[in-house]
């Protein structure tokens, strides 16, 4: 049976291209995906699977049902892009400015869509039902996955899978990790008021700028002083604004930056630390400040048994040459949320461009995927969904 949807797979291997190059193209960024919610919604439609719109915002739910009795998979693809100008030279470049599918969303939507359509083709095969979730929103907290299964998207649900296409390893590598995977994903921001004035007379002012740079070099203490060496932690400072004229010396300075940890005690003790940081040094200088933490995506935390299982599964997937578990990463992910919910697995497919010269990492303003993985992603998916119902369909 399975070799059979392998084949149609590949029959459709075509389509799963042009869809991802269609998106492509199309970009829309997060809570902003109206045109491409539409796009799915009305694929499932003209198929004439049971679909759901507008989900926890502009999520789509579609669902399969089986002929047969069994549990019920979840699917996960994310399709929300980000504000990066495309520079590539290819003929599926972004026709829209400033926006760009530069993380791979596009080509999860393309797998989930593709092979969608050929399980709804072999329903009759099914041993019981399987949940198309297609979330908006990924790329920026609080994301999509949270709302949609308040939503209900997860409502019957009993093991959720998902895949990132993963633009940094080979086409054919499947990465696993059980337990903590991805990387909680929080954010700071900082306001320091000092006392502005004059640029030749800073005896009379309290430089913003200055107590904002100590700021960023005491911070730096926190993971290499504070947290437990064997805890991994980061905390990185993206934005330090305190604009004025060469002349002037800053009133006030913005500091913003994130943290990544992957246990819940490490992540609270950061975000009093930094606190501790932020007041010990405005107060040695006599200034003030406005600080917010604002949490953002959990850990990523792999079930077991599910990634035991598809580990199994992913050995008899046609295309993939290597699999291998993968270190911890320090990138979110808010499926992060599924996991917490009901048990299942995330895990990384290869798709690095065929040329070295063409990988770029994601978020890279030329990032691109070799589209080959998209077939391996949509067989490695299939195989679990089919296996689990066959496995644990009588228990």
């Amino acid at each position: 049976m399975i070799e059979h949807l392998f084949t149609s797979l590949d029959n459709h291997f075509s389509e799963m291209v042009k869809i991802r190059r269609y998106l492509h193209m199309h970009p829309e960024v997060s809570f902003k995906e109206v045109k491409t919610a539409k796009y799915i919604y009305n694929f499932y439609q003209k198929l004439g699977v049971d679909v759901r719109a507008n989900v926890g915002g502009n999520g789509v739910v579609a669902t399969i049902k089986g002929d047969n009795s069994g549990p019920t998979v979840a699917l996960r693809a994310d399709f929300d892009a980000l504000p990066i100008q495309d520079e590539k030279d290819v003929p599926y470049k972004s026709t829209v400015p400033g926006v760009m599918h530069a993380c791979g969303h596009d080509g999860h939507t393309a797998t989930l869509l593709v092979l969608a359509k050929v399980l709804f083709n072999h329903r009759h095969l099914l041993n019981g039902n399987i949940v198309f979730i297609h979330q908006h929103a990924e790329e920026y907290a609080p994301g999509g996955a949270k709302s949609m299964i308040e939503d209900g998207c997860l409502d019957g649900v009993d093991v959720i899978f998902g895949t990132h296409l993963w633009a940094t390893e080979p086409v054919g590598k499947i990465q696993y990790r059980v337990g903590p995977f991805m990387a909680a994903a929080d954010r700071f921001e900082l306001t320091i008021n000092g006392k502005g004035g004059h640029g030749a007379q800073p005896h009379k002012t309290k430089d913003a700028i200055v107590i904002g740079s100590q700021v960023v070099a005491n911070l730096q203490q926190i993971v290499s002083r504070k947290v437990d060496p064997i805890q991994p932690a980061v905390v990185t400072v993206g934005s330090f604004v305190a604009e004025n004229a060469f002349n002037i010396i800053a009133d006030t300075a913005q500091l913003i930056g994130t943290v990544r940890t992957f246990e819940e005690d490490v992540r609270k003790q950061i975000e009093e630390e930094i606190e501790k940081v932020v007041s010990g040094t405005c107060s040695m200088s006599g200034a003030t400040y406005d600080y917010q933490f604002v949490r953002g995506y959990p850990a990523v935390v792999n079930h077991l048994d599910e990634t035991m299982f598809l580990i199994k599964a992913a050995q008899q997937v046609p295309g993939v040459e290597l699999i291998e578990e993968s270190p911890q990463q320090m990138g979110g992910e808010d499926f992060a949320y599924y996991l917490q919910h009901v048990k299942g697995t995330f895990f990384f497919t290869g798709a690095m461009p065929a040329n070295d010269t063409d990988a770029y990492p994601h978020h890279h303003p030329k990032f691109d995927i070799d589209e080959r993985a998209l077939l391996i992603a949509a067989k490695t998916l299939c195989k679990a969904a089919i296996q689990y119902q066959l496995e644990y369909s009588s228990s």
